[in-house]
């Protein structure tokens, strides 16, 4: 417990030590900054920089992390990983992402290789390894959250956009109008929508990269409705409508599931814990007879069998009360 505090505090005064400096070169870089701006010190390359303002399209850092960059584009996995972070709402590059992953499997598997005998050092990997996804899983539970949110919002925004059609107002217009009327995610989705079908994208064009960026079943409903009805004609106004009173009724009828699959989830969660709780209980009321697990060879393959037939199973529930709307 004294090492691990010990740590913990070391851990913790290095990083403060390392804020306050980076803290300080930065305030000292941008003071420096002024004073040469006051002087008209200048020099012409940072003057033309300045004259040629930010990019219109801001493209991915492959200066940054180039041995992560280099990894990725050799499986392919920079683009998901970009798109991941753009239906999240991060602003993050990607090489931030992979150098915080890599990091927290340093530092887990660091903190684990000090508690653990020799010749279990190897068996530190695995909670390392479960520890470097945590990056990856808040990105994963932000992007949950956010399209979560968005389908919530979104019954709405259709028929306000019905309403400002038959009020006289364009289509394109209506997606314009959805920005200073509603919250974000949906807000933002829809005024860069907008946005790149007033610089000059189509508009079929500028949704199917809107339900591409929001990879809802409701969103491609809509693309498809919008695009179909601008090759066929119609009322688009009353099929919005329409989409928007199926979708709530798609929410309704997920709630009932939801309610009735509780039952069935409850139970696995349940069959899943009660190994979990016997083996605790056991190592405290026969310790002899748990140690056998993890001292004798046959025990470590007894327990790699157990843990994996138990995820089997849990897997097997989840997906029994799995049903999709």
């Amino acid at each position: 417990m004294a090492i691990f505090t010990g740590i913990a505090i070391a851990v913790w005064i290095g990083s403060m030590s390392i804020w306050y400096l980076v803290t300080n070169v930065l305030k000292s870089k941008d003071v420096d900054k002024i004073k040469s701006r006051l002087a008209g010190k200048e020099t012409k390359a940072k003057v033309k920089a300045a004259k040629r303002g930010p990019a219109l399209i801001e493209s991915e850092d492959l200066q940054t992390g180039k041995l992560a960059m280099r990894m990725l584009k050799k499986w392919d996995l920079q683009p998901r990983l970009q798109a991941l972070l753009e239906q999240a709402g991060l602003k993050w590059r990607v090489a931030r992402l992979v150098h915080a992953c890599l990091g927290f499997f340093l530092a887990g598997y660091l903190c684990v290789h000090f508690f653990l005998p020799l010749k279990y050092r190897v068996l530190g990997l695995i909670p390392a390894a479960i520890v470097g996804l945590l990056p990856l899983w808040h990105v994963l539970r932000k992007r949950a959250s956010r399209m979560h949110r968005f389908e919530e919002l979104f019954p709405d925004s259709l028929e306000f956009v019905s309403r400002s059609m038959r009020a006289g107002h364009a289509f394109s217009v209506s997606l314009e109008m959805i920005h200073r009327e509603f919250q974000e995610p949906l807000a933002s989705e829809f005024k860069r929508a907008f946005e790149e079908h007033n610089l000059g994208l189509p508009l079929d064009v500028a949704l199917e990269k809107l339900a591409k960026r929001v990879p809802l079943l409701d969103v491609q409903f809509f693309v498809s409705a919008v695009i179909l009805q601008k090759r066929t004609g119609g009322n688009l106004a009353e099929i919005l409508d329409k989409l928007a009173f199926i979708i709530r009724e798609r929410f309704k009828l997920r709630g009932k599931i939801r309610a009735i699959s509780a039952h069935g989830k409850m139970t696995g969660t349940a069959l899943s814990s009660i190994p979990i709780v016997v083996a605790i209980m056991m190592f405290f009321t026969n310790r002899d007879y748990v140690l056998f697990f993890f001292n004798d060879e046959v025990g470590h393959y007894m327990v790699a069998a157990a843990i994996g037939l138990q995820m089997l199973g849990y897997w097997i529930i989840q997906q029994i009360v799995k049903i999709e709307v």
